[in-house]
């Protein structure tokens, strides 16, 4: 009985176990009803009385170090779990290298910043529209250079499915849903048929805005885009309307700011003019309203957009707008103070 008690001390004092079942599977072999132990104990009283004493410390021994040492298992394999939950396997290496915002969505937010302070709610539409949402419903006319396969991408199975040339297809969506007051604005990527260069896309990114009310005049549109050139381009900037045509628009204008480089000194960027087109704006045209069911005798409004490439190389002085979407790590790396 003693060599077997010695034989079972020195198992439980090796005793190992990878995780908690296998530290449960020992405390069963040695300490359960059935367990080698145990059954020890049960043959305890086949002992001659002059062993019983120095048997039974030796059991108690081999009980205790086995529990004790199974306890042990226990504790450290539910350790080893617990870390193991902590660890998240679908996580990159260290060190982690932290991305930025593109610069067109820098530029894109403050915008949208800019104008949701005045009181503007953002609205969003498909880039994959119809002739109307495009076209008819801002009034072009249906031989309008712009439906030219020159200036549109058409869908050739379905000719009146086009990529939209501009966000006004967003403003109509709206105008044919919501009955005036509206105040929205609609930034979105925006398609035409251009060879691509350092200075024209086949694909860029518009904001435009729309307001409809009663009594809207050109002079809340003035005051509205001086508010934004101080916002964007800094409290001393200026700002002049030229008259231009648009077919949605009537009176049009195109809007300048004073030269963020030079200060309207005069330079490169403005080619020594001390000015800089920034956006094409106007009154809403009554067709407009009429065609997208707004009764044009009650309600007026003007919009306005805007190219956010045009705002970015004004703001950061990018010169190629290929740039923007070459996705070149070096480049896009010199926004990261801007995020």
């Amino acid at each position: 009985m003693l060599d077997k008690i010695k034989q079972m001390l020195d198992e439980v004092n090796a005793l190992q176990a990878a995780n908690m079942e296998e530290a449960e599977a020992l405390r069963i072999k040695y300490l359960s009803k059935k367990g080698e132990i145990t059954a020890l104990m049960a043959d305890f009283r086949n002992v001659p009385a002059e062993l019983k004493k120095e048997v039974g410390m030796r059991i108690n021994e081999l009980k205790n170090l086995a529990t004790e040492r199974i306890n042990q298992l226990k504790a450290a394999a539910a350790c080893q779990e617990t870390v193991a939950d902590d660890i998240d396997l679908t996580r990159t290496p260290y060190p982690i290298h932290l991305g930025t915002r593109h610069p067109l969505t820098l530029v894109k937010n403050e915008i949208v910043d800019i104008f949701s302070r005045l009181g503007f709610t953002l609205a969003e539409g498909p880039e994959v529209e119809d002739d109307w949402h495009v076209y008819s419903s801002m009034n072009f006319a249906d031989d309008h250079p712009a439906r030219d396969m020159q200036d549109t991408f058409f869908v050739e199975a379905h000719p009146d499915i086009i990529l939209r040339s501009h966000t006004s297809s967003v403003q109509a969506r709206v105008m044919e849903k919501q009955q005036p007051p509206i105040r929205v604005i609609c930034p979105g990527r925006v398609y035409r048929n251009e060879a691509v260069s350092a200075r024209a896309h086949c694909f860029f990114h518009q904001v435009e805005g729309l307001y409809v009310d009663k009594n809207v005049s050109f002079k809340d549109l003035k005051q509205v885009l001086l508010l934004f050139a101080q916002e964007m381009f800094g409290p001393d900037t200026q700002i002049r309307l030229r008259p231009s045509f648009f077919p949605f628009t009537e009176p049009s204008a195109e809007m300048d700011v004073s030269c963020t480089i030079c200060g309207g000194k005069g330079c490169s960027m403005c080619k020594g003019s001390g000015w800089l087109e920034i956006l094409g704006c106007g009154m809403v045209d009554p067709a407009v309203l009429e065609a997208n069911g707004i009764d044009s005798s009650v309600y007026s409004g003007y919009a306005f957009g805007m190219g956010i490439e045009r705002i970015a190389n004004l703001k950061y002085q990018v010169k190629d707008l290929r740039m923007f979407s070459e996705n070149d790590v070096r480049f896009l790396e010199e926004f990261t103070a801007a995020n």
